[in-house]
């Protein structure tokens, strides 16, 4: 053993063995790298079978009538949602096992309403996942009124009662900018900004063009470009007006048809007067139908509000977006004049002459095309968000009520299950079918009829001595009466 150590100690000391050590080293870091990545291979593994024990989530109503925001109708139909999304819209569908069901027979389906601006119903400020408070009195009253998405700020948000995260869904693609009457100055200066930015979008086409045939050539700087005329110009945000009076809405259209942009314009109230121009313009329109402004007596041509206003514009290609003169929630005032109103204020319209089906894509379809999420939210077709609401009635009835309101297909609102409108027409209760169902003919063998002989005696005791039956039949009759009496 001696010989030994005193034979490697110099083979040690020179060198000639320092190849083992690392390479042992070696295969040890490699042991545990694979090993490493054998137990993330393995947690991973783990994690996808716990979803997939999971399961996905499915809800399905069922037997309603389904307006679809779109013009169709399916009576009686059934809506399959899974994970959020909806999946299937028709009859006779397969159902899961384990799908949550609701019966919503005799009852209607809508698509959640959409307010284009709203204050206060998150019951915070910005941003929005931050400040939230998932159970306020405001939310719940705004989802009563059958709002299942709206904006705060400039963030597009859902009503999601109970949650505080995924409830942003989108920032609002709106750029408001002021051309009035009023501030000529302002005028100059927006078709200045106007300018830049279309002298910059030409140049840089032109150098998109230019630089194929010449690498060198640099790019147009976008020093001094006005960034919200850019964006409006580019298509990337509408630009959105406050505008009310005839003049400032005739030259907004104006504007826009030199610039060749859509405006937005917010009010309106005297654009019946100019419709056609608004119309060729591709103008949309926010309105409140039942907001009142009495003519110019000053001024000779046609002015003041119109309960037609809606009517009007619709007819001239403007779209149409309607919101209530209170944009939150208000529990004193004039009632049924603020946010929980909403359909109420799309009823005003359909007064005046605009048809059922823009006033119900005024306060759905539109306003989420103008808050850049009518890919999700708006309507109820396949792959859609399973957003919706359940009525007793048409919603655009002031006596409707949202009996169920369903975001990302989970009920959150139910009528019977909050305080504020349970007690008013609750909902009938039905009797329910036996826990084990009972197939015909199966429980024949626990049924007792009554012996022949105290029957006939029970009927002789019922009739007076003397009586004679009836002249309509004899023995027939006596049979029939048994067996209706049984």
């Amino acid at each position: 053993m001696t010989t030994l150590r005193k034979l490697l100690l110099p083979a040690l000391a020179l060198g000639l063995f320092t190849f083992t050590a690392p390479t042992f080293a070696s295969g040890l870091f490699q042991d545990d790298e694979a090993k490493d990545e054998a137990q993330d291979e393995e947690s991973e593994d783990g994690e996808a079978a716990a979803d997939e024990d999971e399961g996905d989530k499915t809800f399905v109503i069922q037997g309603a009538d389904i307006h679809t925001g779109t013009g169709a109708v399916l009576r009686g139909a059934t809506l399959i949602a899974v994970n959020g999304k909806i999946d299937e819209i028709g009859y006779d569908l397969a159902l899961p096992e384990d799908a949550e069901i609701l019966d919503a027979t005799g009852f209607r389906l809508y698509p959640g309403l959409v307010a284009v601006s709203s204050i206060g119903l998150f019951g915070g400020g910005s941003p929005i996942e931050d400040t939230v408070d998932p159970f306020s009195r405001t939310m719940t009253l705004a989802v009563a009124g059958g709002i299942t998405s709206t904006v705060q700020g400039s963030e597009v948000a859902k009503l999601k009662r109970g949650h505080i995260k995924d409830i942003v869904i989108g920032s609002r693609p709106l750029q408001s900018m002021s051309y009035s009457k009023s501030s000529p100055a302002g005028k100059r200066s927006l078709r200045e900004k106007f300018d830049g930015a279309a002298a910059y979008i030409r140049e840089y086409k032109q150098w998109e063009l230019d630089v194929r045939s010449n690498k060198d050539l640099k790019e147009p700087k976008k020093s001094g470009v006005d960034s919200g005329a850019l964006s409006v110009l580019l298509g990337q945000a509408r630009a959105l007006f406050n505008a009310d009076d005839r003049t400032d809405l005739l030259e907004i259209a104006k504007l826009a048809q030199r610039y060749e942009f859509r405006p937005v314009i917010d009010g309106c109230r005297e654009g019946w007067t100019v419709a056609a121009d608004l119309g060729r313009a591709g103008a949309t329109a926010i309105i409140t139908p039942r907001e009142r402004r009495s003519q110019d007596e000053s001024i000779m041509a046609e002015g003041g509000s119109s309960i037609e206003n809606a009517a009007i514009l619709y007819a001239s290609g403007v779209d149409i977006a309607i919101i209530p003169g209170t944009k939150g929630v208000s529990l004193d005032g004039i009632a049924g004049r603020d946010i929980m109103h909403l359909p109420i204020e799309a009823a005003f319209a359909i007064r005046g002459g605009l048809p059922e089906d823009a006033a119900l894509a005024a306060i759905t379809t539109v306003p989420a095309r103008l808050l850049g999420v009518s890919h999700r939210v708006g309507r109820i077709e396949v792959g859609m968000d399973a957003d919706f609401i359940v009525t007793d009635g048409d919603v655009l009835h002031y006596a409707t009520f949202v009996q169920w309101a369903v975001i990302d297909g989970e009920i959150i609102y139910d009528k019977e299950d909050e305080m504020y409108f349970a007690h008013i027409r609750p909902r009938p209760v039905t009797e329910l079918a036996p826990v084990d169902p009972v197939d015909a003919g199966e429980a024949d063998a626990d049924v007792v009829e009554p012996p022949a002989d105290e029957e006939s005696d029970d009927e002789d005791a019922d009739e007076e001595p003397g009586d004679e039956p009836d002249g309509s039949g004899d023995g027939e009759d006596g049979d029939d009466g048994g067996t209706a009496s049984r």
